[in-house]
């Protein structure tokens, strides 16, 4: 047995579910699906339960002991019916719940510690027939249980777990990376969490891969997994360039050298608010943050609305000739706080900004441009030509970012739930505010060169 074989036996005695966990998780299963069928029962609801998701297809691992269990109407039933009676359900058997409402509504809570989640769906046949993506997934569940191998399972098990300790684990739009059921179609694609990693290593920018003889569409992601259940889908939609990027490094580097690290990685040790202010300062860039409470939604409607806010802004300053190297966030779950982070050049940009108008040949563009820029208070040097082009010189309102950043931020377009907090109260950021026992985490990642596995 060579050392990646020994460290992967160690890794799954950690990660698979033992006998006690089986049979505990089992009688919660039960136990919660007859009190649901006892609820549909009482109500007269043309539903069925089935359960889905890991559990169902026995590719859990020992710490997601998570119970997934949708009903299934049919598809006739009226939206917004499957909807109330579903939470109805939820709110009556479950404790610590929660409503959530991205493309569908579900519920999702406790049931003596297990976390449980009830979601309606449509029963469908084919996924051609879906009114919704949920619809799809009792056939997910289906296709995995019906293709996959005994002996594949642990191997999604290890996949799993690496993905999780590299930082690559879900679909959700706070990590854009692979979802369970990505995780199992490679696996039945490939074979083996070793053979998977080797491969990944070759793939290029909008791989395609599938399990189907079908000719493999176009699609805009960087990586493209094919549906076998839905071929007009693709399973890797989710997974970002970031993500992608740091995928391909860490199979590089684990079939290189192997170690528990990489399913079970080392938190950084947190830097001193000294370090950071002293690291921070000698670099050549300068940092401005944004402060704004978090509103009070789901993730996936959230992180959105933060890229969002983190791309028009960089594009506002970059317009307005502000050099822009990152724009980053931090989201301090504890304090219900968003940081929103811009790096840029320490010096100010320079007072004159040269505006590029319309070739000379263009007579009435010529006029019209002239027009505009005549008497007007920030013109520098009336406009002139250079190149059988016209351009006029004139004087920025702002050299600050901070200041510009400040004024321009009122009219952006920042996701509506992040525009409401900021038209309530935002703070931007400056020098010593940004070096605060509430950033250290954010810094200490931030400013480490190792990646998760190196520490």
């Amino acid at each position: 047995m060579n050392q990646s074989e020994k460290i992967e036996q160690t890794i799954l005695q950690k990660i698979t579910p033992t006998l006690i966990d089986r049979r505990n998780l089992e009688r919660i299963i039960k136990r919660v699906t007859e009190q649901v069928n006892k609820e549909i029962k009482k109500r007269r609801i043309p539903a069925r339960t089935e359960l889905v998701g890991s559990t169902a297809k026995d590719t859990f691992l020992r710490t997601t002991l998570d119970v997934d269990l949708f009903l299934l109407f049919p598809p006739e039933t009226d939206k917004q019916y499957m909807a109330d009676h579903t939470l109805a359900i939820g709110r009556t058997i479950l404790e610590n719940t929660e409503e959530c409402y991205a493309e569908h509504p579900y519920i999702r809570g406790t049931y003596q510690g297990y976390k449980v989640e009830l979601v309606p769906c449509y029963q469908i046949q084919h996924a051609s027939q879906k009114l919704s993506s949920v619809d799809r997934t009792p056939l997910h569940t289906e296709y995995v249980k019906k293709h996959i191998k005994d002996r594949q399972k642990q191997e999604v098990l290890l996949f799993k777990q690496f993905l999780h300790g590299i930082g690559c684990y879900g679909a959700e739009a706070s990590v854009e990376g692979f979802s369970g059921y990505l995780c199992e179609i490679l696996i039945i694609q490939f074979n083996s969490f070793k053979d998977l990693l080797s491969r990944a290593t070759t793939w290029k920018k909008g791989e395609k891969l599938s399990l189907l003889d079908e000719k493999i569409p176009d699609f805009p992601e960087i990586l493209i997994v094919i549906d076998p259940v839905d071929p007009t889908r693709n399973v890797a939609s989710a997974i970002s360039k970031e993500t992608f990027d740091r995928f391909q490094k860490a199979s590089n580097a684990y079939l290189k050298n192997p170690s528990v690290t990489f399913f079970f990685p080392h938190p950084p040790i947190p830097w001193p608010l000294e370090k950071i202010q002293s690291t921070v300062q000698n670099q050549i860039y300068h940092y401005i943050g944004i402060q704004v409470c978090k509103p009070d939604i789901i993730d996936e409607n959230l992180y959105p609305q933060i890229r969002k806010a983190c791309r028009n802004i960089k594009t506002a300053c970059t317009n307005y000739g502000f050099t822009i190297y990152d724009t980053t966030s931090f989201v301090d779950e504890k304090k219900e706080m968003i940081y929103l982070f811009i790096k840029t050049k320490k010096e100010p940009i320079s007072e004159k900004q040269t505006h590029m108008g319309p070739p000379t040949n263009l007579e009435d563009h010529v006029v019209k441009f002239k027009e505009k820029w005549k008497n007007h208070p920030l013109v520098i040097q009336e406009p002139y030509i250079t190149d059988n082009r016209w351009y006029v010189d004139v004087r920025r309102e702002f050299t600050d970012i901070k200041a510009y950043i400040s004024h321009i931020l009122p009219t952006l377009r920042l996701g509506k739930h992040l525009e409401t907090m900021m038209n309530a109260q935002v703070r931007i950021l400056d020098g010593s505010d940004l070096f605060i026992d509430d950033l250290i985490d954010f810094w200490t990642r931030y400013l480490d060169e190792k990646e998760s596995w190196e520490h």
